[in-house]
């Protein structure tokens, strides 16, 4: 595996940090391959990057996330857009191949919407637009139930709403909204509180992400190739039937890949995906 090498970039209320792994320029003409998430950071990508020792690959903390410190950070998709054509910059210019993961597949497809010329491929696997989903209103209901278990109960109430919200199979009921809230020991989390509120996945400050409005006229206008993906495992939770609809939307075949929304991740446990089988799907996408 090639040297990973961590880089800031100044702006506007702090700074943000990328690590970018293999050469600069990259080798042979290749595209540099970025994979981004949000707010999911580049730490979540060692495992899949390393699939790719041909590739130059880089990739980002979004603002307010992990490393990346700015002041009253904008996690809006089309601030997290101009900050990637930014990083896009630093690092030769497009075009760039990207896979973007939630939210940070949102921000690959705002990317395209507003610089076009960045992006050669997209793989956008499950964004998590809400709006293009046909039980939208009992969707968002449900994400605000999250926020408030997370206000009110800290960040083991939270977490364990939010994975019982991602865990439903099929379109959102309101048998569904009417639930009690799940106890956060059934998923090894914390009863306790710490006072925390400050984190970007529970606490409402990053609702832009889940609230995007997919430009398709902007989208079909790009001359980036865009595949639209989904977990198999997750295909029918509501990042994956997003995807689907996005899909829909744009004309084009969801494309399946192994595993589940987290797939391309490793190690053991209830969670862990198939990510040699991933990096494997995501090479023959790449190659379209």
């Amino acid at each position: 595996m090639a040297e990973t090498v961590t880089h800031t970039l100044d702006v506007p209320g702090g700074v943000l940090v990328y690590d970018v792994t293999g050469p600069l320029p990259p080798a042979d003409g290749q595209r540099a391959l970025f994979m981004i998430g949000h707010p999911m950071g580049s730490s979540g990508f060692a495992e899949l990057a390393s699939h790719f020792p041909d590739r130059t690959v880089v990739s980002y903390d979004p603002r307010g996330c992990d490393r990346s410190e700015v002041a009253d950070a904008d996690h809006s998709p089309r601030q997290n857009a101009e900050d990637v054509h930014q990083l896009i910059g630093l690092v030769g210019g497009g075009p760039v191949d990207v896979f973007g993961s939630s939210g940070g597949a949102v921000t690959g497809l705002a990317l395209v919407s507003q610089y076009p010329d960045d992006v050669g491929v997209l793989v956008a696997h499950e964004p998590p637009i809400l709006g293009v989903l046909p039980d939208a209103a009992n969707v968002r209901e449900a994400f605000r139930t999250v926020t408030e278990a997370y206000h009110q109960g800290g960040f083991g109430a939270g977490m364990a709403a939010f994975i019982a919200l991602t865990s439903v199979e099929g379109e959102f009921t309101s048998a569904h909204l009417a639930q009690p809230a799940p106890d956060p020991a059934m998923f090894g989390l914390p009863t306790g509180d710490d006072g925390g509120r400050d984190n970007v996945l529970l606490s409402g400050i990053s609702d832009p992400v889940i609230e995007y409005r997919l430009d398709p006229d902007a989208v079909d206008a790009a001359p980036t190739t865009v595949v639209i993906a989904a977990g198999e495992e997750s295909r029918n939770q509501v990042p994956g039937r997003a995807a689907a609809e996005v899909a829909r939307i744009l004309g084009t075949e969801l494309a399946m890949f192994p595993s589940h929304h987290g797939g391309f991740n490793g190690g053991e446990g209830p969670y862990a995906g198939k990510p040699v089988e991933f990096a494997a799907k995501l090479r023959e996408v790449l190659a379209r």
